[in-house]
């Protein structure tokens, strides 16, 4: 599959089969993603797969406040990626500095560098992804033992489609270009 058509058949899949992506797959998604681009190439992203249905359902009930959108969806999830990353890196020019007025912002457009790439990889190998954006970032640490220099930037659900959603409109080339000069 060429880039330009994963780009643009990739969705967002809320409905899965009752079946696990086996962790040799998942290993090969990750070995994909860690090529995403980092800051001074950092690499500062990290991938914790949870495909153990208790934690799970921990997560469902624990990990995105009470959303019931999000609860749903992971009732039938089969896998969860929690995506974090390393705090105190990225953006800065030295130890002590960052580089510009968005401080430790970078550390956020890092993780979301790899959070589309992990999504694109994973559509490229079959499976299915879908961020959630209601999260409660402390409980999913928590429930997960995440170490204390890294910090959850997505839940993501992952699994084989069990339907494959719909393109959703998108705005006219003209409406979010500009060009100056």
């Amino acid at each position: 599959m060429d880039a330009i058509t994963m780009i643009k058949e990739r969705r967002s899949v809320r409905k899965f089969k009752n079946e696990k992506v086996d962790r040799e797959t998942m290993k090969e998604i990750i070995s994909i993603s860690r090529w995403a681009p980092s800051w001074k190439n950092l690499q500062v992203a990290r991938y914790t797969l949870v495909d153990d249905e208790a934690i799970i359902k921990q997560l469902a009930s624990e990990g995105v406040n009470g959303f019931v959108y999000n609860i749903n969806t992971l009732k039938n999830a089969k896998g969860v990626l929690v995506l974090s990353f390393v705090k105190g890196k990225s953006g800065k020019i030295d130890k002590d500095n960052y580089a510009t007025s968005k401080a430790n912002s970078w550390e956020v457009f890092d993780a979301g560098i790899a959070c589309q790439t992990f999504c694109l990889a994973a559509h490229a190998k079959g499976v299915g992804t879908c961020i959630m954006g209601i999260i409660d970032e402390d409980s999913i640490a928590k429930i997960i033992g995440l170490p204390d220099e890294e910090t959850v930037a997505a839940l993501i659900v992952y699994g084989y489609e069990d339907e494959h959603p719909n393109a959703t409109a998108r705005k006219d080339v003209d409406d979010i270009i500009r060009f100056i000069g």
